[in-house]
């Protein structure tokens, strides 16, 4: 019994090198109770039908947790005799399992009946039917990850919003197909939602935002990087409904501006991680509105927002979050800024990285002095500086130089 309790804190390959030694050991590594929890990543390339129905057939009632993720050869019928032996199982991973279509979750939603996590991302033979016979027949459903599914439509998101209703994250990223119809939905029955990902949605508008934030007020991590269509809108339904955000993701969002950020300053205080890269509106106004209303801030990603400037940095580097809060803080292509922004953020004793790649105004000497000032912080500067015309008035091709050489 000893021996079985040392065995089930061996991973996969240890417990079948184990299986090797002798007949006793054989038993006892191979026991049902030692593989409750399974990740076969690392061997994706070997990984075809027959052994995913092997291990289901030896773990039957006792795996719970299964990742084949990367595991393209993998079919439905493997996962068919999988749903029908592993009936306890709580977290699947499917991520990029080419070969299986809707078939696999009907499996799943006849068996599969504590399912919480499931893993579909890139699965793209997978359609609307998919969802709805996960909504069906996995009414315990709290994760899921349908990202890169091409073919999901509002249908199914409406499908799954309302026979899951304890769904608490979704990460759709990629799937074109999803409107404003899908927000509706989760506002309307998904009120315990607290992570959504957007990433190139870009059917999406702000009334469908509306909808969405009235409904999941308890929502904390959203992404909606790619989402070209959205203005202040957004941002103003987001800080009427969700105080509790803390990670927003609004990269490319082009349409943003100080306005929203003010607004949203305003009430969500609790935010800790923002990546506002190439959100072009915003200026110094949104630097300051975030320094005086959000002083939880960990990660700001200011990339491309070239108007941007040591004042802004300024009121960051002096703000509630700097002293120790502050993490990172990234201003890649941030043309404005100079030397006298890392003199702002010296006082960021928890700064640990900062990026300045082709900040064009900051120099060698002032990196030195922030990085002797603090010792522990990660910089990384990547110049492309321009170069003389040659003599025929062409541009020469531009080079790069990284500070580690500096």
């Amino acid at each position: 019994m000893n021996l079985l309790i040392i065995f089930s804190y061996l991973d996969v390959v240890s417990l079948c090198r184990c299986a090797q030694v002798s007949r006793t050991w054989n038993v006892l590594a191979l026991d049902g109770s030692n593989w409750q929890r399974v990740n076969l990543f690392d061997f994706q390339t070997d990984i075809e039908g027959p052994v995913v129905a092997n291990i289901s057939k030896r773990c039957g009632g006792f795996l719970k947790v299964l990742s084949l993720r990367g595991c393209k050869s993998v079919t439905d019928d493997a996962l068919k005799t999988f749903a029908e032996n592993c009936r306890n199982i709580e977290e699947l991973n499917l991520d990029d399992c080419k070969s299986i279509t809707d078939s696999t979750a009907n499996s799943l939603s006849k068996y599969s009946k504590k399912l919480m996590i499931l893993d579909l991302a890139s699965c793209t033979a997978i359609s609307d039917q998919t969802l709805k016979s996960i909504s069906d027949g996995c009414p315990l459903l709290s994760q899921l990850n349908i990202s890169w599914c091409n073919q999901i439509s509002d249908n199914g998101v409406e499908a799954l919003a309302r026979g899951c209703k304890d769904l608490k994250v979704l990460r759709c990223k990629g799937c074109v197909m999803i409107t404003d119809d899908s927000l509706l939905h989760l506002g309307l029955h998904s009120p315990k939602l607290t992570t959504l990902n957007l990433h190139n949605c870009v059917n999406i508008s702000d009334d469908g935002m509306q909808d969405m934030a009235r409904g999941c007020t308890n929502l904390k991590s959203l992404c909606l990087s790619g989402c070209l269509h959205l203005t202040d809108k957004s941002l103003i339904s987001l800080s009427n409904y969700c105080h509790s955000l803390r990670t927003l993701e609004v990269s490319g969002c082009c349409q943003f501006s100080d306005s929203g950020f003010q607004a949203l300053a305003r009430t969500c205080s609790e935010l800790r991680k923002m990546d506002l890269e190439e959100c072009v509106l915003i200026s110094d106004a949104s630097l300051i509105h975030l320094a005086i209303g959000c002083p939880n801030i960990e990660t700001l990603t200011l990339s491309h927002c070239e108007l941007i400037t040591d004042e802004g940095i300024r009121h960051i580097g002096t703000s509630a979050c700097a002293t120790e809060v502050l993490k990172v803080i990234e201003l890649d292509n941030c043309p404005l800024i100079t030397d006298a922004s890392l003199e702002h953020l010296m006082g960021c004793h928890g700064l640990q990285r900062i990026e300045l790649y082709d900040c064009q105004l900051i120099t060698k000497a002032g990196i030195r002095r922030l990085e002797a000032q603090l010792p522990n912080v990660n910089v990384h500067a990547y110049f492309a500086p321009p170069t003389p015309p040659n003599t025929d008035g062409r541009q020469r091709p531009r080079y790069c130089r990284c500070c580690s050489i500096l």
